[in-house]
This record gives C-alpha cells, structure tokens and sequence, in this order.
C-alpha cells in the first residue's frame, strides 16, 4: 500500500507540472491543437493520479489483489494514454497515437477492477 501512494503522490506532482509546463512553458512553443492535446493527457493524468491512491487504500484482505491491479492498470493508462498524447503534441508524428487506446483500455479496466476491489472489501 505505501508504494503504491507514494507513486500516487509522485503521479500528482508529475501530472500538475507538466499541465504547468503546457500552460506557461509551452503555450507560445505550440500550435493551439497541439497545445490540447497535452491538456488532455495532463487532465487523464490527473484524475488518475488519486485513482491510484484510492486503489492503494483499498489493498486489504480479500481485495488486495484487484486493488493492486487496478493501481497497475491507472498507471499503465498513464504511461500509455496520456504519455503517448504528450508525444503527439511533442512531436506531431501520429503514428503516436496508435498508443493512446491501449492505455485508454487500461484505464476502463482499472476502474474495472477498483469496483471489484470494493466488492471484495470487508466492512470494519
């Protein structure tokens, strides 16, 4: 469990820089379609970031499994999705953004396996 908030404190602080980075850093650097782009993956980015941590929270008992399953697949949806949209607007090429629905796909299934993970939770 302490791992995994600590990579969702470390997802966080990485998704509100560079949502940072592309309003005042990168705003003049990049076409206004390019710019959304990242907007995007930073927005994806952070709402993961407490998915994860919610996920490491529910790491008890009967729902260790699926909750860790779920951290793992936020954090691919992270690296896959919103990693592969920065690339894009980065670089522009859009053989790129044959990524992004892998980790989009991670994503439903993270959310997947949270709500199974709090099936399994056992109420205190």
């Amino acid at each position: 469990m302490r791992i995994w908030l600590f990579i969702a404190g470390l997802a966080g602080a990485s998704g509100v820089i560079l949502g940072a980075f592309a309003a005042h850093g990168l705003s003049a650097r990049m076409a206004p379609d390019a710019l959304r782009i990242f907007d995007t993956g930073a927005r994806y980015h952070l709402v993961h970031a407490p998915a994860i941590g919610l996920a490491a929270l529910a790491m008890r008992g009967a729902a260790l499994r699926p909750a860790r399953l779920a951290a793992a697949l936020f954090l691919a949806g992270i690296v896959l999705f919103s990693g592969s949209l920065y690339l894009l607007a980065w670089t522009g090429q859009p053989v790129i953004a044959l990524i992004t629905p892998a980790g989009g796909l991670a994503f439903i299934m993270g959310w997947l396996a949270l709500g199974l993970a709090g099936l399994k939770l056992e109420e205190r």
